[in-house]
Formats: C-alpha cells, sequence, structure tokens
C-alpha cells in the first residue's frame, strides 16, 4: 500500500514540475538564456525516478519502525565531503550536514581513522572508571575555551546528545538554587525561563523549555515551573526573571527558530539580570557552537559580559557519532556532588576519541578564519538573490537564514529533485548549515540550484494566487 501510495504522490508531483519546467523553459528562452541554462531547470534528481530498491527499503521502515519523521522517497546509501548519495548513485550537494552536524563533512578519512584506531582498544567502560579518551577530551574543551574567550570553565560533564546536555544543566541549576537560595526560598527557587522561538530539545525537560505548541501539546503537562519570554526584549527580561528563578536558558543564535541573532545589549541584560537574582545562565550551543560562526564559541561574538555559567554542546562534537556535554563553572561543580547524575554510556572512550580528533582539527584560527571568509561569501550570494518571494537574509559565519514571504517548504523538494538539500526554520526560514569546510566553489554550485528552485517556487505561488 505504502507503494502504491508512494509511487501515485511522485508520478503526480512529476507531471506538475513537468508543467512548470515548461513555463520556466519559455521565461529562459525569452531572455535569450543559453540551451544549457534551459536545461538545467529540468528535473534531474525526480523522486519518480529512484531506484526501485528505494521504495523496498521505505517498506521495510514503514513495517518495523516508529514514523515521527515525514521523509522523501529518498534513500542515502553513502556520501563524501559535502555531497550524499542515494541508492541509484545519483550525487546530492548538501547544505544541511546532518542538521549542523557534520562540520567536517561526510566520510572524513580522519574521523574513520579515529573511530578505527579506537575500536581496536576499547568502546565502551562505563563510568564506574575512568579511560584516556574522555579525560583528554575534558582537557581539551576547557583549556580551548578558557584560552579563546572569558568564560570561566572548569569542568566538563559528557552526555550522549545535546537534549541530554540541556536535561542535565537544568537539573544542575535546580540543585544549586536549592544550596544557595536564601533561608526560606529554598522550595520556590525552580523557575526556568526560555524565549520564544527557541529549541532545546524533546524530552521532558528540554521539551518544557521549547514554546513550540506543536511539539509540546500532545505531552501535556510538562514539568511545572518553566516560563517563556519574548527573545530579545531586553525590557522584559526584569519580569520574567525573578527571585524565584534557578536558571535563564537561551540559543546565543537560534537555529530551529529561524536563525534569529542575539542583541549584545539582550545577553548584556541577561548576564546582569541573572547575577541580581542568583540565577545561573545556560547558553545552549549545540547547533551555533564549535566553529560554527567562526569563533569557537557563538557568544565569543559578543563582549566579555556576554558569558554563562553553563553550555551545552553536541551537534559537530564528533562529526556523527553521537556525544554531547555540559561545560560548566566552578561556582556549578562545586555544588555537584558523586550521584547527583549519571550516564551509562557518557564519556565512552570511542566517542570521546573521535570527538578529540574533531575538536582538535575545528579549534585552528585557520579553519576558524576559512569558516568566515566562506561564510561571508555565502551570505553574500544569498543577498544577491533575486526573488520577490524573499523576505530577509540572516547569519553569522556557516549558520544561515533565508526568510520568505510565504511558506517555503515545498522548496525544500524543488531543491532535492535538482540535487540540492537544504532544510526549513520557524518563521518561513530556509537554514542553511552545511560543512563547515564547505568550498565557495561548492557553495557557488548549491547556489546555482538554488536559483533553478526558486524560479519553480515562484512559479507555483503565483498559480496557487491565480
Amino acid at each position: 500500500m505504502l507503494r502504491h501510495s508512494l509511487l501515485k504522490t511522485s508520478r503526480t508531483l512529476l507531471s506538475h514540475h513537468q508543467s512548470r519546467t515548461a513555463a520556466m523553459a519559455c521565461r529562459a528562452m525569452s531572455a535569450k538564456a543559453t540551451a544549457a541554462q534551459v536545461h538545467n531547470h529540468a528535473l534531474s534528481h525526480a523522486d519518480v525516478d529512484s531506484d526501485p530498491k528505494t521504495l523496498d527499503i521505505i517498506d521495510k521502515h514503514a513495517k518495523y519502525t516508529l514514523t515521527t519523521y515525514g521523509r522523501p522517497p529518498v534513500v542515502f546509501t553513502h556520501g563524501k565531503g559535502s555531497y550524499l548519495y542515494d541508492v541509484g548513485h545519483r550525487e546530492y550537494l548538501d547544505f544541511t550536514a546532518g542538521i549542523a552536524v557534520n562540520a567536517l563533512g561526510h566520510s572524513d578519512p580522519e574521523v574513520a581513522r579515529a573511530l578505527f584506531d579506537q575500536a581496536k582498544q576499547v568502546v565502551h567502560l562505563s563510568n564506574l572508571y575512568y579511560n584516556v579518551p574522555a579525560g583528554e577530551l575534558a582537557e581539551q574543551l576547557i583549556e580551548a575555551t578558557r584560552a579563546s574567550g572569558s568564560f570561566e570553565a572548569t569542568k566538563i560533564f559528557f552526555s550522549n546528545s545535546g537534549t541530554e546536555a540541556n536535561e542535565g544543566a537544568l537539573k544542575f541549576a535546580r540543585k544549586v538554587a536549592k544550596l544557595t537560595a536564601k533561608p526560606g526560598q529554598e522550595d520556590n527557587k525552580f523557575g526556568v525561563v526560555s524565549f520564544t522561538n527557541g529549541f532545546h530539545g524533546r524530552s521532558m525537560g528540554a521539551l518544557s523549555a521549547t514554546p513550540n505548541p506543536k511539539y509540546q501539546k500532545p505531552f501535556l503537562p510538562l514539568v511545572p515551573g518553566f516560563a517563556h519570554a519574548p527573545f530579545n526584549d531586553v525590557n522584559a527580561v526584569d519580569s520574567y526573571v525573578t527571585v524565584e528563578t534557578c536558571a535563564v536558558i537561551v540559543e546565543p543564535i537560534q537555529g530551529e527558530g529561524g536563525i534569529n541573532v542575539a542583541s549584545e545589549a539582550f545577553l548584556k541584560k541577561l548576564r546582569s539580570r541573572c547575577d541580581e537574582v542568583g540565577a545561573l545562565l545556560i547558553f545552549d550551543e549545540i547547533q551555533c557552537g564549535i566553529g560554527r560562526t567562526g569563533k569557537l564559541w557563538a557568544h565569543q561574538n559578543y563582549s566579555h559580559e556576554c558569558v554563562p555559567d553553563m553550555l551545552t554542546m553536541a551537534k559537530p562534537l564528533a562529526n556523527g557519532f553521537p556525544i554531547g556535554a555540559i561545560m560548566i563553572t566552578d561556582k556549578v561543580a562545586e555544588k555537584i556532588a558523586i550521584g547527583d547524575h549519571g550516564t551509562t554510556f557518557g564519556g565512552n572512550p570511542l566517542g570521546c576519541a573521535v570527538a578529540s580528533s574533531v575538536f582538535r582539527r575545528i579549534n585552528t584560527p585557520e579553519f576558524l578564519e576559512n569558516v568566515n571568509k566562506n561564510g561571508e561569501h555565502f551570505k553574500s550570494q544569498l543577498k544577491a538573490l533575486e526573488s520577490p518571494l524573499i523576505k530577509e537574509v540572516r547569519s553569522k559565519g556557516m549558520i544561515l537564514g533565508l526568510q520568505f514571504k510565504v511558506d517555503p517548504a515545498p522548496l525544500v523538494a524543488l531543491a532535492r529533485e535538482r540535487g540540492l538539500l537544504i532544510i526549513t526554520a520557524a518563521n518561513n526560514t530556509v537554514r542553511f548549515v552545511p560543512a563547515l569546510n564547505i568550498s565557495k566553489a561548492e557553495i557557488d554550485q548549491g547556489m546555482g540550484i538554488l536559483k533553478q528552485a526558486i524560479a519553480a517556487f515562484e512559479d507555483r505561488v503565483m498559480d496557487v494566487e491565480a
């Protein structure tokens, strides 16, 4: 049944795309475009032309795995650098990098070597025992952070994901509040403030800090004590962050929320207000940290006053191998005791060895400067796009958002069926988070495909309006 449904849908889409292709071809010829340019408007990666094995694999997923994602009828088998290849060996340029995860691209040889070498030694021990890679990675993260900014980090707790890191940070904040609250306030100081359009994960605590009804409503009631303040509203901070607040959690640059960059005044106000009421400030840099903005950490794009008490990280840390971490100051560390938190897999030798190799390569002046240069090039290319549907470009380094005046969801398929992978974010925004080592030539190639997809998107919008 699924196979027939997919085939029917794909054929319908193909028919629709073919009519759009004809319209675009006429427009291109009227502008005296070359024959090659006209040809490029055609679908090179149509879903209906997928290898027959694709539907067999999708059938197996449908039969045995829980469907919590809406996926296109494409199955990828391997990748190299900024490219992915499907079952039929069709090549796609990847501007998503596993949602800001594959910082060094796909199938990186050094990552593969780190995995292989450590797997020959020991993969897992549990936290009943010490292991060498975890200690080395912790030292790298702490020393690099202290050397590159004003965040006085002293300790690391390793987790398996970003959501787990945020859960741990929220848990630490409540423990610290109980021990530092004024007499008589210990039982009331448990509030957590997060912000509109923020995203911190889908487990119950992290979800409670993610004020999106789409994610929250099916699972109400959530963890009590969470309040959601307007992002970048300096004047609203005092009324939300009070003496009953134990923590404020914020992304310096919101990813899923639509690439919204926090203002310096906003982060300064959060820092000062947290100090006033005795709350801890948590920077969620799971998507925007570890080189994504051209700095080691996103908050390092701001003044030394904009520093957290805790910082959470994950996505690019091991280039796709699951790992997360909470980096904390002594103010937090001295209040956490043996048995207060734990993890079976967090800090395992394999993940830490890979992360150590990845972090060492990202944390160099040359690498970060290249992120800045290519990020600026990417931004300039986006700003040069001409379409009545485009509203705004927002970016910092290699995290970029292209906001439209209408919902750009159809653009994702239009780009994919031309060989370019992109993703959406909130507020009618297309999010670009490619590998940090993507080249200018690859950016230019992707922009060429994106222009074709936007032209097709314009035709589709005009048809609907007509």
